[in-house]
């Protein structure tokens, strides 16, 4: 026996030991002069570092089937020579689906740069301009000759052949160069292959005293008069460019033209200084969740809670050593998802040590106590925790992005708080009793043991239920589509931070030039941060209108975010789809637990659950969001949790009690298991406040989704999950 104890205990400690030494450093660590020393084993999500996600879709509808299938895998290849020219940053962009392109630029913030590199199709040609009057007249005229097409050039109108004498397909370098005749202005150089040099050659020699339009993407850049033959197979773009724009027109000539037209659909850029706020927040809510917690645990539990504050604390080294083994990354929801494993991980000691205090109550030893806490609890724990795992699991496969990431954490986080709930939480029991550390256990008993008869109330608590449910979905309802974010709608969202606090009212006026009069508009922190909601892409409008409005005031892009229709309704389908299969797979599992009805009545309180949380959501006038619907998810995941406590209770009583009433059965577990019901919730409860009051505006609804789904978990679980069972017995009675 001591033997077995001796080794668990080794290994336990082997395996943390591991954690410890796979998770240090967890970021990375800079000298006084900003040198990197030690890199971190965490990597940093682009919400937190700042950076840029953005999918593309091609358009592939004019290719041939060949070209057609070939396409996308092009333009990923053409885009990662765009944005890495030199190959050194190894930016992810890969493909999703058929022509969805997907790009995660960490820690590039310079937006307008990277969209114009992405955007230009950088189609190269070569063309010669007319100088025939005549023909010239008359396409002015409106009739353009057969052959030809009529172009500007700074306003100036150029007839030019339609037939392109040389493309950028001849094409092997383009660099910038500075001329010394316009006082260092740059220039594009361009350097042709043999074939092309020959071409060039051939083209320049035959149009002598002619000028050579130079096209890029169908426009003009510039027209020089070819004086002489020019055999180097070099040519130059020149063009009133910064050196930015000829920088970037050389990367992306470079890079190859792009096969196929392609789109933006989806944009979510982070500024470097959102995403060290959102760090900061999010660890201070951590540590003051974190606190809560680990006070009420020693304070309540006594040695017990510092036992099981221990357990914690290991709970939460494993989450980071085994992210840091895998390296994942951590984003912001990551960071939540880790707030709320500070509350759920106690969930598994709080069950076992208030069997224990029964098992004490009822004479027995503390060595068996322990056992029997541990050994009847064990199933509770697995079963609830099972089903927020199945929860965690579907939204790791229908989300995106971020979202992922909290899915990663949640789910990781329940698998180590099963290992050190129940294995590392025993093995120290065990440890102390068996070196005689401990003789008793003492608890604070706040909660006597109660005879309130709940399942009596059941029709007054459906009412009040059906009550605030219907209003809140007439609300819903009302609202239409302003209940639903950008992420399920389409449209951009703009954060601002000015130097100076600044009045709503005055940007609503300067975006009513631009339509805009109606967008929604928020104002947060220290009066000098705002968001802007609009049902279109207006980024670039408004950004040049806040310049020229508020030149005294300056202000810092934070975060865009944009999201196109269609990738809109591909979301708000992977949602719905999220929650139905959540549902489906807790059904199914409670099913196989327990019996038909039982799980019905589980799944009537979720709907509940989740019915309240989106009536209050239309009650405070916030948005549903990607975010939103992973708070939902965890809500089912969690909130079906004490209704399995309460059924294995039932379960175990219905043994013993066959004559009684279900309802007495009911009302008799429900009264045994209150302060489990009560402090498991309350734990969780803790952590979300402080996500809710510390984590930021960017998780704000996230974290006032998860608070009132988790109270309304502890209502139905008493209220509607019971009374459903009970009310089906009765009705087959």
């Amino acid at each position: 026996m001591y033997k077995n104890l001796k080794i668990k205990s080794i290994l336990i400690l082997l395996i943390l030991g591991f954690a410890v030494w796979k998770a240090y450093p967890l970021f990375d660590q800079f000298d006084d002069k900003g040198k990197l020393i030690k890199e971190g084993k965490l990597n940093l999500g682009l919400d937190l570092q700042g950076g840029m996600y953005l999918v593309l879709e091609v358009d592939t509808s004019t290719l041939e089937k060949d070209a057609e299938r070939d396409a996308p895998v092009r333009v990923v290849e053409i885009l990662r020579n765009r944005l890495d020219p030199q190959g050194v940053k190894e930016y992810p962009i890969y493909l999703q689906g058929r022509d969805r392109i997907v790009i995660q630029l960490p820690g590039e913030t310079d937006r307008e740069t990277v969209l114009r590199r992405i955007e230009k199709i950088a189609h190269l040609e070569f063309k010669i301009v007319s100088d025939d009057l005549e023909k010239i007249k008359a396409a002015i005229e409106g009739k353009i000759p057969d052959g030809y097409e009529l172009l500007t050039l700074q306003d100036n109108p150029v007839l030019l052949e339609k037939k392109a004498v040389l493309t950028g397909d001849a094409l092997t370098d383009a660099r910038v160069e500075f001329s010394q005749r316009t006082f260092g202005e740059p220039y594009v150089s361009l350097t042709f292959n043999s074939k092309g040099a020959q071409l060039f050659s051939q083209v320049t020699g035959q149009n002598v005293n002619k000028r050579l339009a130079i096209l890029l993407d169908g426009v003009i850049q510039s027209a020089p008069v070819i004086r002489e033959r020019i055999p180097s197979g070099r040519a130059q773009i020149t063009g009133k460019f910064s050196v930015e724009e000829a920088n970037d027109l050389a990367i992306v000539l470079r890079a190859g033209a792009l096969p196929a037209p392609i789109k933006v659909i989806e944009e979510r850029t982070v500024g470097p200084t959102l995403g060290k706020d959102s760090i900061a927040k999010g660890m201070r809510s951590i540590i003051f969740g974190g606190i809560a917690v680990l006070f009420f645990m020693m304070t309540y539990y006594l040695i017990s809670g510092m036992v099981a504050n221990v357990s914690l604390c290991a709970n939460l080294i494993l989450i980071l050593g085994i992210l840091s083994f895998f390296k994942a990354t951590l984003t912001l929801p990551g960071i939540a998802g880790l707030v709320l494993t500070v509350g759920m991980a106690v969930d598994a000691n709080i069950l076992i040590y208030e069997r224990i205090k029964e098992e004490l109550k009822a004479g027995k030893s503390l060595h068996s106590s322990i056992a029997a806490g541990f050994d009847r609890a064990f199933l509770a724990i697995f079963d609830s925790n099972i089903t927020t795992l199945i929860s965690g699991l579907i939204l790791f496969y229908c989300g995106t992005g971020p979202v992922r990431g909290y899915a990663t954490t949640l789910c990781i986080g329940i698998i180590t708080t099963l290992f050190t709930g129940v294995i590392v939480t025993r093995v120290i029991f065990d440890n102390l009793v068996q070196k005689k550390i401990i003789s008793n256990l003492r608890m604070l008993d706040l909660i006597k043991p109660t005879k309130i008869d709940f399942m009596g109330k059941r029709r007054i608590t459906a009412l009040i239920s059906l009550a605030i449910i219907v209003s809140g979905l007439v609300m819903f309802a009302k609202k239409g589509d302003k209940n639903f974010g950008i992420d399920f709608t389409g449209g951009t969202v703009q954060q601002f931070k000015f130097s100076k606090p600044i009045e709503i009212g005055k940007i609503r006026s300067s975006l009513q030039p631009l339509g805009l009069a109606d967008a929604s508009i928020q104002k947060f922190g220290e009066g000098n941060e705002i968001i802007v909601r609009t049902f279109k892409d207006t980024s670039k409008e408004v950004n040049d209108r806040f310049k020229q409005d508020f030149p005294d005031n300056p202000f810092e892009v934070t975060r865009i975010e944009k999201v196109g229709a269609a990738i809109g309704k591909d979301l708000g389908k992977k949602a719905t789809l999220a929650l139905l299969y959540s549902f489906i797979g807790i059904w199914i599992y409670i099913s196989m637990r327990f019996r038909f009805k039982y799980a019905l009545g589980g799944i009537i309180a979720l709907f509940h659950d989740v019915s309240v949380s989106v009536a209050f959501l239309a009650f405070t006038n916030r948005e549903i969001s990607l975010e939103v619907i992973a708070a939902l998810l965890t809500i089912i995941g969690f909130s079906i949790n004490d209704t399995i406590v309460i059924y294995d209770r039932v379960r175990e009583n219905a043994k013993l009690m066959r004559k009684t009433p279900l309802i007495d059965v009911f009302n008799l577990s429900i009264n045994q298991t209150l302060s489990r019901t009560v402090f498991t919730s309350m734990t969780a409860i803790f952590t979300i406040t402080a996500l809710y009051l510390f984590g930021g505006e960017v998780i704000n609804d996230f974290a006032f989704t998860l608070l009132i789904g988790m109270i309304a978990g502890v209502y139905s679980t008493v209220y509607i999950a019971g009374a459903f069972v009970v009310g089906w017995f009765d009705k087959k009675k």
